[in-house]
């Protein structure tokens, strides 16, 4: 009797091992299945800005296909997030006097771009969940008060790094305010603070971390120590730190799986360097962008694109097989630009075919992926400025410029301009797509939906 229950009991927990491999395997294919749909991290669920499955609206105003339209308190250029039913956005809202501060143009220094005056004031920095069915906000979570230690530029803001989410919990990051990782209910679980950024120039600071597997990337590259650091998701542990020789840069970096491991891509002035994402390990490294580097890197069929734009130009195709040491004079890079290449915008990577702007302008390039061969260059006559990043879904691209005009163009190598879109708003953060929706974060967020 006792062996055929142990027997019956062996069989049973063999049944329910198997259900529960089962379970896992269905929940880590939805989870997947999320990922790819929804929108967890700033580029988008490819890193490329593309939307595989979206297919949002062509045509819009504020009159037309403009869901719901809500006012944000505070300032930011964050781009939001969303999982499931929720969107998650950060923001910066200044209260009180203004009041003497070191965030202030350096002394004897009477050019360049004025200061934010909303430095000189103290702000909340504050995390976000709105619904996304109706606009309306869920919770909105405090995390620090703060009077800035630092100024930005006269376009710029203090809340500018994206959230991140993988639908359990959700961080945000305000650089020199700190890391913050958030239950779903907006608790904060535990924080990190690395220490006061200085920028080039009080320009303020950009760059998001990125969320890959368990690890967060958390970018560090200023007028001062810089570092690459990788933490544990979920306790906020460090895994790695990475020391860096570079000056103020405002790029993501970017996580590629290559050969079965992941590395982290840092797009930087002196030099690009791949590290492993498991140990922090400097894997190749080349010749560097060049001044105040914004884009982020972007990856497909194992290469990786590099690129900038500020008083110079520079982009770069590094093929990842055989990238190993000091790759700057090795045929790893396939192929080089030196003109009409980006300052704020990343780029978009999109079926093998990259489109990217000049400098901050409305003058669109698009080239082939493989050999660098441009397919076109043209004006899309229709935007001013455009800070934000291009995004693809659908065969479409989507040009969002800073004055409220969106260009929606049809994806690939023939220009064809489909619809030209304005808002009574001005657009630094990128366009998010999913589903039939888009989002698009200003003064005011709003949701666009046939």
């Amino acid at each position: 009797m006792t062996f055929t229950l142990f027997g019956v009991s062996r069989m049973i927990s063999k049944a329910v091992a198997g259900l529960l491999v089962s379970f896992f395997l269905v929940g880590n294919a939805a989870a997947s299945d999320d990922a790819d749909r929804f929108w967890p991290q700033w580029r988008g669920p490819t890193a490329n800005g593309v939307s595989p499955s979206g297919d949002p609206p062509i045509e819009w105003s504020e009159t037309k296909n403009v869901r719901w339209k809500i006012a944000l308190p505070g300032r930011g250029s964050s781009t939001p997030v969303l999982w499931g039913n929720r969107l998650y956005v950060t923001t910066a809202v200044p209260f009180g006097e203004r009041q003497a501060s070191a965030a202030q143009r350096p002394r004897g220094r009477d050019w360049g771009p004025p200061p934010n005056p909303d430095a000189s004031r103290r702000h909340r920095f504050l995390v976000l969940a709105i619904d996304r069915s109706s606009g309306e906000t869920i919770w909105g979570t405090t995390v620090k008060q703060e009077l800035p230690h630092d100024g930005t530029h006269e376009f710029g803001n203090f809340a500018t790094a994206s959230a991140m989410t993988d639908g359990e919990h959700v961080w945000a990051f305000f650089g020199s305010r700190g890391l913050y990782c958030l239950d779903m209910e907006g608790r904060v679980l535990w924080e990190k603070d690395f220490g006061d950024m200085r920028t080039h120039m009080s320009f303020g600071e950009g760059a998001s971390p990125v969320l890959h597997e368990g690890f967060l990337v958390v970018p560090w590259d200023h007028n001062g120590e810089s570092f690459v650091i990788a933490l544990n998701k979920i306790t906020g542990e460090q895994v790695w730190k990475a020391e860096r020789d570079e000056t103020t840069s405002w790029s993501t970096p970017r996580v590629v799986e290559h050969n079965g491991a992941a590395q982290v891509v840092t797009n930087a002035t002196n030099r690009v360097r791949s590290y492993d994402l498991a140990t922090g390990k400097l894997l190749w490294e080349s010749s560097g962008m060049t001044r105040n580097v914004i884009p982020m890197p972007v990856e497909a069929n194992g290469i990786v694109y590099v690129m900038s734009g500020f008083r110079g130009n520079a982009l770069q195709a590094i093929r990842l097989d055989g990238a190993n040491g000091d790759i700057s004079s090795s045929d790893a890079i396939l192929w080089k630009m030196d003109r009409d290449t980006p300052y704020t915008a990343s780029p978009l990577l999109y079926d093998g075919t990259l489109y990217f702007l000049k400098v901050n302008s409305h003058i669109l390039s698009v080239v082939d992926a493989a050999s660098g061969e441009r397919h076109y260059q043209e004006r899309l006559r229709d935007l001013n400025d455009v800070f934000s990043s291009p995004v693809g879904a659908a065969d479409r691209v989507y040009v969002t410029g800073r004055q409220g005009t969106t260009v929606v163009l049809e994806a690939g190598p023939e220009f064809k301009i489909l619809a030209t879109n304005s808002l009574d708003d001005a657009f630094d953060a990128s366009m998010v797509v999913v589903d039939g929706e888009i989002y698009l974060r200003g003064k005011n967020l709003y949701r666009i939906s046939e």
